[in-house]
C-alpha cells in the first residue's frame, strides 16, 4: 500500500464535494460540542449538589432509633409458643443517647475524625404575632457546630459570639426569619412538643443555600434547648460526625454501631435522592450525546455511500491498475477519519467556548441556592471521551461504504 497515493486520492474525493464534506464535518462538530457542553454542565450540577449535601449534612449521624418491632411480654412468658399480637403499642422510651457528651468526646479521638458535635434536636413552633410556623431547633455547642458546618461563613446577619454569650439567643435560617418577618434583635416565641414556650431573641441569621434547611432550621444553646424540653444537662439526641475523608463514613458508621449500640446514618443514606438524581442525569447526558453522534454518523454514511456510487468507475480503474481491496478500504476510511478528526477538534473548541460562556453567565436563584453562575466543570477526560466517541462513530460510518467499494468488480463496471 502506497500511503501517500491513497491519502492524495482521499483528499481529492473530499475536495470534489466540498459542501457534502462540510455538512458531514459539521454534524460531528455539533454532536461533540453538545456532548462537551452537556457533560460539563451536568457534572458541574452534580458536584454542586453533592458538595452542598456534604457541607450541610453530617458525614455520620448517630442517634437512638425507637424500635417499634420488639418482643412482647407474651413472647417472654411463652418463648416456645405461637404468639400473635396485633397493633403493638410502641415502648415509651426516650430517643436519647446515654452519656452523649462523653460518647462525642470518645468519637472525636478516633483517627480520621475531623469534628464531632453533640446536640439536642426537636420540632418546634415559631410565633411572631399572628404568624406561626413549624420548624426545628437544635441545641448545640456553637464552636463545635461551627467547626463542622462553617457557620461563620454562612452568616447573613449577626454573630456567632452573640449565640455563645446569650442563653436566650436564637440563630435562625434566613428564609425562616423572612417568613416570620423578624431580624436581629427581635423576639420570637418558641414552643416545643412538651408544651414549654420560651421567648428567644434573634441574634443572627444563616443561609446554607438549601431551602429545606433555610426554611425550617434554627440554633440555640445546648443548655437552653435541654431546659425547653425539661431534660437534664446530659440529655443528647444526636451526635454529628465529620470525617476527613467522607468516603470512610460507611465503614466508620458501622464501627460506631458496634462500639456503642446506637443507630447511624451516613451522608449517602441521608441524601439518596440527590445521588439517584446524579446517576439519572449522567445516563441522560450520554444517551442524548450518543443519539446526536449516531445521527451525525448516519449523515456520514449516506455521504460516503453516495461517494462510492459516484466514484464507481474511478474505483474500477484503481482496481484495474493494481489497487487491492485494502487500498480501496483505506481511501474511504481516510476520508471518514479526516471528517471525524477535523469535525471533532472543531467541536471541542466550540464546546469549550460554550461551556466557558455558560460558566460566567449569572444565575439568579432568588436566594434558594448559594450560587452566582451556572456550575460547569472543565476536565480533560471529557474532551478525550468526546473526541474518541466522534472518531469511532465516523470510522464505523465510513467502514461499511468502504467495504462496499472494495467489492467492486472492475471488469463488470468497465464493460458496462
Amino acid at each position: 500500500m502506497n500511503l501517500s497515493i491513497v491519502t492524495q486520492i482521499a483528499r481529492t474525493h473530499l475536495l470534489a464535494k466540498k459542501r457534502q464534506t462540510l455538512i458531514a464535518m459539521l454534524g460531528v462538530t455539533f454532536g461533540i460540542a453538545m456532548f462537551i457542553v452537556m457533560i460539563s454542565f451536568m457534572q458541574g450540577v452534580n458536584q454542586f449538589l453533592e458538595n452542598s449535601a456534604l457541607d450541610a449534612s453530617p458525614h455520620i449521624r448517630m442517634f437512638n432509633e425507637v424500635n417499634t418491632q420488639r418482643p412482647g411480654l407474651i413472647d417472654e412468658l411463652r418463648p416456645n409458643g405461637f404468639n400473635v399480637v396485633y397493633h403493638q403499642k410502641p415502648k415509651n422510651e426516650q430517643a436519647r443517647l446515654k452519656n452523649g457528651v462523653i460518647l462525642a468526646g470518645r468519637i472525636e479521638k478516633e483517627p480520621g475524625v475531623l469534628g464531632v458535635s453533640a446536640q439536642v434536636a426537636t420540632q418546634a413552633f415559631f410565633n411572631n404575632g399572628p404568624i406561626q410556623l413549624s420548624g426545628t431547633i437544635s441545641g448545640v455547642d456553637v464552636e463545635r457546630e461551627n467547626r463542622l458546618y462553617r457557620l461563620n461563613e454562612r452568616l447573613k446577619s449577626g454573630t456567632l459570639n452573640a449565640l455563645k454569650t446569650n442563653p436566650d439567643g436564637l440563630l435562625m435560617g434566613v428564609s425562616l426569619a423572612q417568613k416570620l418577618n423578624v431580624q436581629v434583635g427581635d423576639k420570637v416565641s418558641v414552643t416545643t412538643p412538651v408544651g414549654d414556650t420560651r421567648i428567644l431573641r434573634v441574634v443572627g441569621t444563616f443561609g446554607f443555600g438549601i431551602a429545606t434547611i433555610d426554611n425550617t432550621k434554627s440554633y440555640a444553646a445546648l443548655s437552653t434547648v435541654q431546659e425547653m424540653l425539661q431534660r437534664d444537662p446530659s440529655f443528647v439526641t444526636d451526635i454529628h460526625v465529620k470525617m476527613i475523608d467522607p468516603m470512610q463514613a460507611l465503614s466508620f458508621g458501622k464501627r460506631l454501631e458496634a462500639m456503642f449500640g446506637y443507630h447511624t446514618e451516613n451522608w449517602a443514606e441521608a441524601n439518596t435522592a440527590i445521588l439517584t438524581g446524579e446517576k439519572l442525569r449522567n445516563v441522560m447526558t450520554f444517551v442524548v450525546s450518543f443519539t446526536l453522534l449516531v445521527v451525525a454518523g448516519f449523515g456520514i454514511y449516506n455521504i460516503m455511500n453516495m461517494t462510492v456510487m459516484n466514484k464507481i468507475k474511478d474505483i474500477a480503474i484503481l482496481k484495474a491498475t493494481g489497487f487491492d481491496k485494502r487500498d480501496i478500504v483505506a481511501v474511504f476510511l481516510l476520508q471518514a477519519v479526516f471528517i471525524g478528526l477535523s469535525g471533532g477538534l472543531l467541536g471541542l473548541l466550540i464546546g469549550f467556548g460554550l461551556s466557558y460562556s455558560l460558566s460566567v453567565t449569572p444565575f439568579d436563584t432568588g436566594g434558594m441556592l448559594d450560587i452566582k453562575t451556572f456550575p460547569v466543570i472543565f476536565k480533560a477526560k471529557f474532551y478525550v471521551i468526546g473526541l474518541l466517541f466522534g472518531l469511532i462513530t465516523t470510522i464505523l460510518a465510513g467502514y461499511f461504504p468502504s467495504k462496499k467499494a472494495a467489492q467492486v468488480d472492475p471488469v463488470a463496471i468497465l464493460r458496462g
